[in-house]
């Protein structure tokens, strides 16, 4: 379906955003046309897109902007092709190696040279997200963290402090097992919560850079590393620090565990926090914190699922797309679209502010002063689809029966080398 930019945007503050109060383009006034493939489709992204468009034809009078938003399941097998022929100036996709089949098939524009050159400040924390072969192929406008949201409540009255360490972490999990409860709520029914918890101990364990390796086909499952982060895992597995038949419940069924206040933890997105504040719980009784250290002298790298530009390696009008990613990752313009009235997300901006909410702020901060680390995408968006289906099969296996880990590594390591042949 194709807009025309009549929905009025104004409800989402895009009308307080002055002509010109974002830089793009190094101040030129641009001319001629710019088309754009949008996958918001959802009704507030959708609003959120329309405004972009909006307000960037605004500052631009005499550009022609052709917005066509399509349905975001539909974009995933539509995308190849709208990137061959007659492509268009800009398209929405994934960061990280969710770009690798257009960036190895030439369809996505190398823009390497706009990070370089200053063109995108405040990007640091995600330009890795947007690196393959050592170069930037488009820009992040919204994530989300993922970390450890707790029971507060519980933890007072256990004594129990924030862990920063792995070891912290687990002896917390003991003296609540000891309690009668269980350290954490998770739901793998539907398999990929059990990918976060291999992410989080991978990246903890091994470090950002291994992990990625990993996602990449180029360590093997068997590896030695690769153990070592099942062996960190099975210590919470021993204790029973999970909830009973986890496998039978999605992440919402399970999350009841938590706010029932039989289980203490949850290692989710961000997305959990509504449902637990529409369960009754207070923001007094919920808190959050950053997955712990488990080898120090590594970079913390974070799962925060990144949505992207890209500018079509075939588009048309190239300095125009440019100039629009300028304008949609500046600090004000990201601080716009993430609110709670947009969005409701993390602007990637490290310039930007986010609202008043607690948990928003300690993301923000958390993935803002990660540019030493890595933002990974989720173990689904990471690993190649067939990979990540079958890894996960073998997570949830593994967290049933940890006993089973020689047959399950040996599984995956089949399936690497046939995936990745």
């Amino acid at each position: 379906m194709r807009s025309i930019l009549k929905a009025s945007v104004a409800a989402l503050g895009f009308a307080a955003l002055a002509t010109g109060a974002v830089a793009d383009g190094h101040g030129k006034k641009l001319s001629g046309d710019l088309r754009i493939i949008s996958d918001m489709s959802n009704p507030a992204p959708r609003a959120v897109m329309e405004g972009l468009a909006k307000e960037f034809g605004e500052k631009h009078p005499d550009l022609n902007i052709d917005l066509e938003i399509v349905d975001r399941e539909a974009w995933k097998t539509q995308i190849r092709n709208a990137l061959t022929a007659n492509a268009p100036d800009v398209v929405n996709w994934y960061a990280a190696n969710r770009m690798g089949p257009y960036v190895n098939a030439g369809l996505f524009e190398d823009i390497s040279d706009m990070y370089e050159n200053g063109d995108l400040p405040g990007l640091d924390a995600v330009k890795g997200a947007m690196t393959l072969d050592g170069k930037q192929w488009g820009v992040p406008y919204t994530y989300y963290q993922w970390g450890m949201y707790y029971r507060e409540d519980m933890f007072k009255e256990l004594g129990l402090t924030e862990p920063t360490t792995f070891e912290e972490e687990l002896a917390n999990c003991q003296k609540i097992v000891d309690s009668g409860k269980k350290c954490y709520a998770i739901g793998t029914k539907f398999l990929w919560t059990a990918g976060g918890w291999f992410d989080y101990l991978n990246m903890r364990t091994n470090g950002f850079d291994f992990h990625m390796q990993l996602a990449r086909g180029e360590v093997e499952w068997t590896d030695a590393r690769v153990r070592e982060t099942f062996a960190n895992w099975r210590k919470i597995i021993d204790m029973g620090g999970y909830i009973d038949d986890h496998q039978s419940y999605s992440w919402q069924e399970a999350l009841k565990f938590m706010t029932d206040g039989e289980a203490a933890s949850y290692l989710i997105g961000n997305f959990a926090v509504a449902p637990m504040r529409d369960a009754g719980l207070s923001d007094d009784q919920i808190d959050f914190y950053q997955f712990p250290l488990i080898d120090a002298s590594l970079p913390q790298g974070e799962d925060a699922p990144t949505d992207t530009f890209h500018i079509p390696a075939n588009a048309s009008n190239k300095d125009n797309a440019r100039a629009f990613l300028q304008f949609v990752t500046s600090a004000d313009v990201q601080t716009k679209i993430n609110s709670g009235d947009a969005l409701g997300q993390l602007p990637v901006n490290a310039a930007s502010s986010v609202d008043a909410d607690e948990f928003l702020e300690q993301g923000f901060a958390m993935l803002s002063g990660n540019a030493k680390g890595g933002v990974a995408q989720f173990f689904d968006r990471d690993f190649p689809a067939e990979m990540a289906s079958v890894g996960m099969e073998g997570l949830q296996e593994f967290m049933v029966f940890p006993d089973n880990l020689d047959d399950i590594l040996e599984r995956l390591e089949d399936a690497r080398q046939r995936i990745y042949k």
